[in-house]
């Protein structure tokens, strides 16, 4: 990639790197359509390569030329495009860059979050049918998206980042569930990337190295290509030195010791010992339970019934630190004979809970999930009432931030969108005794009150300083006030966040409305500037509404919320509250 992307790069040096590279026994050049400077530079380092093995006077067929296409370069950006007429189009001009009609091994470069994975992979599979590509290969995916593609097609290849500083992808079981269905890995940044200088630094690599006359980098490069699986490295040479040394890396030979030391270091084991031999019996004795799920899911109730039953518990939030800080906690538990452990977090990633298991099964103890599985709308609810529990209102914010330092239930928004991105839902084959899925019950309104939850600006029309009541708004208003109905109007006012206007500008709209009406109206302001959310006030996001309905006590089932948006909308299923549309209401 450097070769390529580089601002000093210098072609006839790039193909000295690349000759180099053969000529010591390289069988595997990597390369990828959206490596060069922009977009107006695509195909560059195909180009190079094609350059390359035109020059070399080696044997061009003991070399596969794997190359990859999904980003795109507009302005010298990183963007992900896996449709499908992008993918095509995409496939050719690397067929014509590279000066081929079939291209070795044709590769996803990353899903793209806008395009169904399906869709790519469909795609990729309709160039193999088209005999554009002999094999297809993905990259930067889980397990669950390996399945997904298999269900569709064969998978030659999965290209992740994999080295003695990075073992994400032995975490996450990538690499067990390649080497068990015989598919290469092909392990990009197997020096550590910007952190390759540590290698020297690292003293189980020092130790290797020296015992073989050998660098710390090539020991890294030798114990990838240790393991039984396919893994294939690709270290990415710039100069002709670290190219030749490919050479001295095939015939470096790690003994038992060597590899022990290394695994060790890195995990290793979760690749070179099978997992019948690492997992305990589910019959064993203790039992370590990780309590998962998004942020304001109940995790909390689950693991302090789990504590009165005599189960240690260990809580990030409680005992601070990361999660990572909580494993030696249960190594140490564990290790003292304190086999009832609870681990309640949110644990988004299969790499994440890995550790818990791989602690566990290393005391003979079985793991077991329990999955709170809610919905983003009744973790928001849930999220939020905790929140004006403990704050007696809905907290701003600033308060957020500062409040959420020492105590867990307050979080903003993010805090569940973050977690909705990365979620990996825990399946079995992660290596659970059991896996138990919890539904979420939302607690019942408190009260017995109905309202209709209003726009302020569907009931009031701003011109300035005037304040007019829509014609029709206050008649119908009265009739739902007559038979007992509590009225609250949402006031969006961004132009507070921006210092276009003041709070008190709008207590002097809300005074003026409720004069007017001459009625009672509940009038609350989001102050908040557009984007993504920073508070829980701003529709769809129901904070403004739910502390009203705490703090009336109302019945939300049997309350409305009258909207013209998508917005009004999603508040209102968040709710739980039936949704009128504005038009249709006020022509009652």
């Amino acid at each position: 990639m450097r070769l390529s992307t580089a601002r000093d790069r210098d072609d006839e040096r790039a193909v000295e790197v690349i000759h180099a590279a053969l000529d010591a026994g390289a069988t595997l050049l990597d390369s990828a359509d959206a490596y060069c400077h922009d977009d107006a530079d695509v195909g560059h380092n195909e180009r190079l390569i094609a350059r390359a093995l035109t020059t070399w006077p080696g044997d061009r067929s003991s070399v596969t030329v794997a190359t990859k296409g999904g980003v795109r370069r507009p302005k010298g950006a990183w963007v992900n495009d896996g449709r499908a007429k992008h993918l095509r189009d995409a496939c050719d001009a690397s067929r014509r860059a590279l000066g081929v009609d079939t291209i070795d091994l044709y590769q996803l470069h990353a899903p793209d979050p806008r395009t169904p994975f399906e869709t790519s992979v469909r795609a990729l599979a309709g160039l193999q049918r088209d005999g554009k590509v002999r094999a297809i290969g993905l990259c930067n995916v889980t397990v669950g998206q390996i399945e997904s593609a298999r269900a569709i097609t064969e998978v030659a290849s999965v290209q992740v980042s994999l080295s003695v500083l990075d073992d994400e992808h032995l975490r996450n079981g990538v690499a067990e569930y390649c080497r068990d269905h015989g598919i290469r890995l092909v392990a990009y940044r197997p020096l550590g990337g910007d952190r390759a200088t540590r290698l020297a630094r690292d003293p189980v690599l020092a130790a290797v190295a020296a015992k073989h006359d050998a660098t710390a980098h090539e020991v890294a490069l030798a114990w990838l290509m240790s393991f039984d699986a396919d893994v294939v490295p690709i270290p990415g040479a710039t100069q002709l030195a670290t190219a030749r040394s490919i050479a001295r890396v095939r015939t470096l030979a790690l003994d038992g010791d060597d590899r022990a030391a290394l695994d060790e270091r890195v995990s290793g084991r979760l690749l070179r010992t099978p997992r019948a031999r690492r997992r305990p019996s589910d019959t064993a004795d203790g039992d370590v339970v990780l309590v998962m799920g998004m942020p304001g899911a109940g995790k909390t109730t689950i693991a302090e019934d789990l504590e009165r039953a005599g189960y240690d518990r260990l809580n990030r939030d409680a005992l601070g630190g990361s999660l990572a800080d909580l494993i030696p906690r249960l190594d140490a538990s564990l290790a003292a004979g304190r086999q009832r452990v609870v681990l309640d977090n949110t644990y988004p990633t299969r790499s994440a809970r890995n550790e818990v298991i791989e602690c566990a099964w290393q005391h003979g103890v079985p793991a077991r999930c329990i999955w709170v599985a809610t919905s983003l709308g009744d973790a928001q609810i849930n999220a939020i009432a905790r929140m004006i529990d403990a704050h007696g209102s809905l907290p701003t914010p600033e308060a957020i931030r500062e409040r959420g330092k020492h105590d867990p239930r307050y979080l903003l928004p993010d805090a569940q969108f973050r977690f909705e991105r990365s979620v990996e839902q825990p399946v079995m084959d992660e290596g659970y005794r059991a896996l138990d899925v919890h539904p979420f019950t939302r607690r019942a309104s408190s009260g017995g009150a109905t309202a209709l939850f209003l726009d302020f600006d569907d009931v009031v029309a701003i011109g300035g300083a005037d304040v007019e009541v829509i014609e029709g708004r206050r008649e119908t208003l009265d009739r739902y006030r007559g038979d007992g109905w509590l009225l609250f109007a949402h006031a969006w006012r961004p132009q507070i966040a921006r210092g276009e206007m003041q709070r008190e500008d709008v207590d002097r709209q809300s005074s003026r409305a409720r004069d007017l009406l001459r009625f009672d109206i509940d009038v609350a302001c989001c102050p908040h500037d557009a984007g993504p959310p920073v508070c829980w006030c701003r529709k769809p996001l129901p904070g403004l509404a739910l502390e009203f309905g705490i703090r009336r006590r109302v019945a939300l089932p049997a309350s409305i919320v009258v909207g013209r948006s998508p917005m009004d909308r999603v508040m209102a299923e968040r709710l739980g509250t039936p949704y009128r549309d504005t038009e249709s209401f006020w022509r009652e």
